[in-house]
Parts: C-alpha cells; sequence; structure tokens
C-alpha cells in the first residue's frame, strides 16, 4: 500500500490531534504513530522540494530519509539550515519510540514529537511563503559574515 503525502496545512493538523490525543490512544499504535510522524517530516521536505522544482531523494543520511531530504533541501540556501536540528529532534523522538514502545513516557515523547513536527511544518510552510525566514540562523553565513569575530575588537566611533 502506497501512502499519499500531507500537505503541510494537513501535517499541522495531525500533529496537533497526535498531541491532543489521550494516552490510551498513544499507547495503542506507539511505533506506528512515531513512523507517521517521521513520514509526515518527509511530505513537509518533499512539499519544499517540489515547490522548487527538484525531484525529492530517496537517499538516507544517517538511516534516515527526512536527513536526507533535508541535506538535499538545505543546497544552495544557507537559511534553510535553521530547521537541520527539528529534523534532526523529529528523528531522535521516532528512535526514543522505538527503543521503549511500551515506556511509561511513550504518550509524552509522541506529544513532544508532534509539537517539532508542527514546528518544522510552520517554519517550512513560513519559508514557501516568505524567502528570507530563517536567515537569523546562528548558521546562515551571510549574517556571521556581517558580524565582527569575537576575537576582533569593534571599533567605535
Amino acid at each position: 500500500m502506497t501512502r499519499t503525502p500531507l500537505s503541510i496545512d494537513a501535517v499541522e493538523e495531525r500533529a496537533q490531534a497526535i498531541v491532543a490525543a489521550p494516552d490510551a490512544a498513544l499507547r495503542a499504535a506507539p511505533l506506528q504513530t512515531a513512523a507517521e510522524m517521521l513520514a509526515m517530516g518527509e511530505d513537509v521536505l518533499e512539499a519544499w522540494l517540489a515547490a522548487k522544482g527538484l525531484e525529492p531523494t530517496d537517499r538516507k543520511v544517517e538511516g534516515f530519509r527526512l536527513l536526507g531530504l533535508h541535506r538535499q533541501a538545505a543546497k544552495g540556501d544557507p537559511s534553510f539550515n535553521a530547521c537541520r536540528e527539528t529534523c534532526r529532534e523529529l528523528v531522535w523522538h521516532h528512535n526514543l519510540v522505538a527503543a521503549d514502545p511500551a515506556g511509561p513516557d511513550t504518550p509524552r515523547t509522541l506529544r513532544m514529537g508532534a509539537m517539532v513536527l508542527t514546528h518544522l511544518a510552520l517554519f517550512i510552510g513560513g519559508k514557501l511563503q516568505t524567502a528570507g525566514l530563517g536567515e537569523f540562523c546562528c548558521s546562515s553565513r551571510p549574517l556571521r559574515a556581517a558580524e565582527p569575530s569575537r576575537n576582533e575588537p569593534v571599533l567605535e566611533t
């Protein structure tokens, strides 16, 4: 069965439903929910790549396609690095659930993962509307290049 990718808006709605779900519902299928959140993260990055006219990669980075898609999306756009850690955090929440699906913190971990997913959807959805979004990020070279080095004295005039 092939999964139909969700729109960014649909990802946000589903993530909010996970956040609002009772513990019992989250305990019923934790591995499936964690995998679904990774897939929705991929949907968000695929939407970005499609908007840029690029074919999404199937390549995995560190074992995850989500990270491969992020790497592809960030090429040539330093501001896109602002969501690198968000993608990594989504993978981390997936791994926490995979390591102990019956653990006492699983519902909380799934909710936190869903909040991270919402953040990713909002950021990339915002970038689709505002090209410069994310240029404030500490990893953005243009921003760093404009600032004096910490070792460089600041001359006052």
